[in-house]
């Protein structure tokens, strides 16, 4: 929570993580799973939908809030229409005559669901936008997201053929291990000659099968022939469906053979400052930012919060994993020597809240204090360069003698 008020963050803050907890409407994880799991169906489905329901029994500090995600087949797609006052639905996006989404037409159950036990509900229920996150990532001016995937699925499907072509040449060449040439009536089969009950021919390959051919006196080998360029395709292959996804090859593959520290590096920048943009643009203000005005407003309609005040979250994504820990805490430390960041700044980067640290840190300074200890990360008692600082101004510096 981000108010102007301590007291007021820390009573907001403490009830969301109450909340968070038991907020899936499903009841299999808290919200950061909630959330892992909507931005993994924005990438393989191309759009995720949270829908706010508000369930019975909820008594005393308890939300009735909770959030339930809906795949992209739940929206009616099909339903399209034009009214005479200007509002209009297309592919189930109800829309104001303003162009303003209003409501969404969607299945109660998933139309895909094959359970033959199950009453399925095919009509479409019209729901209130304001009660509806829609997760997609508009790369133009579009009404429904589109599969990360989409441009690699080409690739992906020649890859898919290709080893399953591959696999069937090497084992037709495993089976077919040498022909022998002979003279025998009754063996001009190139597969074992095997009869069943009634008589019947049966012809087959199996592994180490040996051809025998009419009118020779000799047996030859079969050598299989060895594919050439076959991890070069494959590897070209591999990078345009990793371009496809947005991924780094590495990362994707796991295969760090061709890559050094300055290119997986410089790989990772980039990757790193797309996610960022994902995360700032697409899903903070088009999944958390709902889901916090659901949480604000029903904790104000049961009393739990005041009314009549806005109350604005700061979100902190989860750091990224350094590649280089200590050159990039250098890095940090110089920025904020210079003030080019401040404190804060670098804490919330490292996807901590920079009130709880502080709070933290004092209380730790307090009872270390009490407890006579001095620890060499204490900046208050010690330098950078591990010598002990003093608060007396007639002691003399830190290191001379």
């Amino acid at each position: 929570a981000a108010t102007p008020d301590p007291a007021l963050n820390r009573q907001v803050d403490e009830l969301w993580r109450r909340w968070a907890i038991r907020c899936d409407d499903h009841g299999h994880t808290d919200f950061h799973g909630v959330l892992c799991l909507a931005v993994r169906e924005m990438i393989e489905g191309g759009e995720v939908f949270a829908v706010a329901r508000y369930r019975r029994g909820a008594h005393g500090r308890d939300l009735r809030l909770r959030i339930e995600l809906r795949e992209a087949d739940h929206l009616d797609g099909a339903r399209f229409d034009i009214r005479a006052d200007g509002s209009r639905i297309s592919q189930g996006i109800e829309t104001d005559p303003d162009g303003r989404r209003i409501a969404y037409w969607m299945f109660p159950d998933h139309p895909g669901h094959n359970d033959p036990i199950v009453n399925h509900r095919l009509d479409s229920v019209r729901l209130r936008a304001q009660d509806v996150a829609h997760l997609f990532e508009r790369q133009r001016v579009q009404s429904r997201g589109v599969p990360w995937g989409t441009p690699a699925m080409r690739a992906i499907r020649d890859v898919d053929d290709w080893q399953t072509a591959e696999l069937v040449r090497k084992k037709t060449e495993a089976c077919l291990v040498g022909i022998v040439f002979g003279a025998d009536e009754d063996q001009q089969s190139i597969a074992p000659v095997i009869e069943d009950g009634m008589g019947n021919r049966v012809e087959q390959f199996e592994p180490g099968l040996i051809a025998y051919a009419r009118g020779g006196k000799d047996i030859k080998f079969n050598q299989p022939a060895s594919t050439a360029g076959v991890y070069e395709w494959h590897r070209t292959q591999l990078h345009i469906i990793a371009a496809g996804f947005r991924v780094p090859y590495a990362l994707m593959t796991g295969d760090l053979s061709q890559a050094n520290f300055s290119s997986t590096r410089a790989g990772l920048n980039e990757f790193r400052r797309m996610v960022e943009q994902i995360q700032w643009q697409t899903v903070i203000p088009m999944f958390c930012e709902p889901i916090w005005r659901w949480f604000i407003k029903e904790a104000q309609s049961q009393g739990l919060l005041p009314d009549g005040i806005e109350i604005l979250a700061e979100w902190g994504p989860p750091k990224f994993e350094s590649v280089n820990p200590l050159q990039d805490v250098q890095a940090d430390l110089l920025e904020v020597r210079a003030g080019f960041s401040t404190l804060p700044q670098q804490i919330a980067r490292r996807g901590y809240d920079p009130e709880e640290i502080l709070t933290e840190w004092a209380d730790f300074a307090r009872k270390a204090d009490a407890a006579g200890l001095v620890f060499d990360s204490d900046p208050r008692k010690v330098s950078k360069a591990g010598l002990v600082q003093t608060t007396d101004p007639t002691a003399p510096p830190s290191g001379d003698n």
